[in-house]
């Protein structure tokens, strides 16, 4: 008898009363389990999280915190999200965590919200230079409500410049610093940004989005020692569903608690704060700390693949889940390397380079990353094949077809939710 592949909970349910939506399940469950996944902020969750996601706790109106709601019958999902948060603490060394954000940016726009008054200065990171739209972008709230002093990557090195943040930071004075990045493939020094906030009287605040599940994991250094703040995802290398967290100090629980709700959010998603518990209890299991030590391995396999092809990795590798591809040696922009590997099914994203000269739509180089493909079981020898195929899809549009035979044969051994992890 084989593995049959999970769908979810009562999917034969979905299926006889909405055949429509039930396809679309089954056609995004195929687009996984028919590529290679290589989109730097994407997992694939367990079936346990999956499983909670699914549940009656959707059910529920919970305004309020555990024991202090404003809705009846909230005894049950006290105990979820009671859960959420020792497990967060637990997990991540925090003094105390609020697990409500429905996403990243919802966690950071809180943050803001705790520290920040419209007006204020904030200095973080440019989002051409790996940033986020929450870290000022002209086009977001951050940079419409506040007075954003931005930093940047040497032209040199393509690593951050200490230095500039410190002389940025003495000549406007922000109130907060971010730290922290979606497209900055190298480890970020957090002890040297707290030693220029506390210079300047500033609160730093970490964005760790992307690599909360390194931290979790023990491959990387943890921000929360040294940040006043940590904003961060579930879903990316934590595994988890779709949501934001933020862990702070004792000290500003109650700012959190109270820019989470009443400021930013009404009634918490319970089924997914239930799935963030689940999560977080994932992250402390003994496994983890190896799957997030390959996660980076892998990276720097796939990377030195790239460079061996002759695609140029920005900063010179990585340490961390990601990298960010130069391809303007090789004449093709990052919208049509994207393209053309979707063709010989291989999803990534196109990204801008450091001072790029393409608009953002169209960019210069692409992002990988591994946290999908790590979960599926592949290592060293896998990335570096699948870093030869990317090159191939990118070089030369006309062997599509051959590299995505290429790309099922590694998927025939490696395929997403035949087996639990």
């Amino acid at each position: 008898m084989g593995v049959k592949p999970y769908y979810g909970p009562d999917f034969g349910l979905l299926l006889s009363q909405d055949p429509e939506i039930a396809q679309v399940l089954l056609d995004e469950l195929d687009r996984e389990r028919g590529g290679i996944q290589l989109i730097a902020s994407e997992n694939f969750t367990s079936p346990a999280v999956l499983a909670a996601l699914g549940s009656t706790l959707t059910n529920k109106y919970a305004e309020g915190y555990p024991g202090r709601r404003y809705y009846g019958g909230c005894e049950v999902v006290d105990r979820a999200e009671r859960l959420a948060i020792e497990r967060a603490c637990a997990l991540f060394g925090a003094e105390h965590a609020n697990v409500q954000p429905h996403s990243g940016a919802s966690a950071n726009l809180a943050a803001y919200a705790a520290l920040l008054k419209p007006g204020d200065t904030m200095l973080a990171m440019a989002l051409p230079h790996g940033g986020h739209l929450t870290h000022g972008s002209k086009v977001n709230f951050s940079g419409k409500w506040f007075d954003v002093v931005s930093y940047g990557v040497r032209r040199d090195t393509e690593l951050i410049d200490y230095d500039e943040v410190r002389d940025l930071a003495l000549r406007h004075g922000p109130k907060v610093i971010v730290c922290g990045a979606t497209a900055y493939p190298r480890l970020i020094d957090y002890q040297v940004f707290r030693g220029i906030a506390d210079e300047v009287g500033a609160w730093l605040l970490a964005d760790a989005a992307h690599p909360i599940g390194l931290m979790a994991g023990g491959a990387i250094p943890s921000a929360v020692p040294y940040a006043d703040v940590v904003t961060l995802t579930t879903h990316k290398t934590l595994r988890g569903p779709r949501g934001g967290a933020i862990l702070c100090t004792g000290e500003l629980a109650g700012r959190i608690d109270r820019a989470v709700f009443p400021f930013v959010q009404g009634g918490p998603l319970m089924h997914v704060v239930a799935a963030k518990a689940v999560a977080f209890a994932e992250a402390m299991r003994p496994g983890f700390a190896g799957y997030a030590q390959r996660v980076i391995a892998n990276a720097r396999a796939l990377t030195e693949a790239l460079t061996r092809e002759g695609m140029r990795a920005v900063s010179g590798g990585t340490d961390t889940h990601l990298a960010l591809i130069d391809l303007r040696e090789l004449g093709v922009s990052g919208a049509e390397a994207e393209r053309r590997c979707a063709a010989a099914g291989i999803t990534l994203n196109r990204n801008a380079v450091p001072y790029d000269p393409e608009p953002a739509a169209i960019a210069s180089g692409i992002r990988v990353g591994t946290p999908c493909v790590t979960t599926q079981g592949m290592g060293l020898q896998d990335l570096e094949e699948i870093g030869t195929l990317v090159s191939r899809a990118v070089r030369s549009p006309g062997s599509s077809a051959e590299v995505r035979e290429r790309v099922a044969a590694l998927l025939a051994i490696h395929r997403p939710y035949l087996s639990e992890y």
